[in-house]
């Protein structure tokens, strides 16, 4: 395992659609192992392929499945081709963050529960329902993927010196 390089814009890797993942060899592997690393080590909460340069349909994801309640475990998604099947029509603004976005944050509305579905790290078919910041999470890494940014959604953005509240990074 290793910590590999986040982009940042205006690198055009973040503007493409990723491509499909169809290869679960151990290089894929090596590449998943890589990515939860690097999410760890820059305190993210969420990392999308296209981030550490790989024009790839994979998203790793690290957060409690319920964030209602203070001291939840925190899980560990992996998710390979994943896109939203369903969504709510609630949403919600939040503000967000992100790694290849360094320095600035934005308020973005985002549907308040999703499911996803897609495959896991070996290839088998799974499914996750998400609320709240988990819903936001899946959002905007699954953006990445199709070349879009938060920056793109944001209705207002600040740079993060001119806030004082802690923001989660994705």
């Amino acid at each position: 395992m290793s910590v590999r390089e986040v982009i940042k814009l205006p690198h055009p890797t973040l503007r493409k659609k990723a491509h499909d993942v169809h290869n679960f060899d151990d290089a894929f592997q090596e590449l998943v192992e890589d990515m939860v690393e690097t999410m760890r080590v820059e305190d993210g909460v969420g990392l999308a392929a296209p981030q550490v340069n790989q024009s790839l349909r994979v998203i790793v994801v690290e957060y409690p499945e319920d964030d209602s309640k203070e001291d939840a475990p925190k899980k560990l998604f992996v998710m390979v081709n994943p896109e939203i099947v369903k969504r709510s029509e609630e949403t919600i603004l939040g503000i967000e963050g992100c790694l290849s976005v360094p320095d600035i944050v934005g308020e973005v509305e985002r549907s308040e529960k999703v499911e996803v579905r897609g495959l896991n790290r070996y290839g088998k078919k799974m499914k996750v329902r998400a609320k709240g910041w988990l819903a936001r999470v899946f959002q905007h890494e699954i953006d990445h993927l199709n070349g879009v940014l938060f920056v793109d959604r944001a209705t207002q953005i600040w740079k993060t010196s001119e806030i004082e509240e802690e923001v989660p990074v994705e």
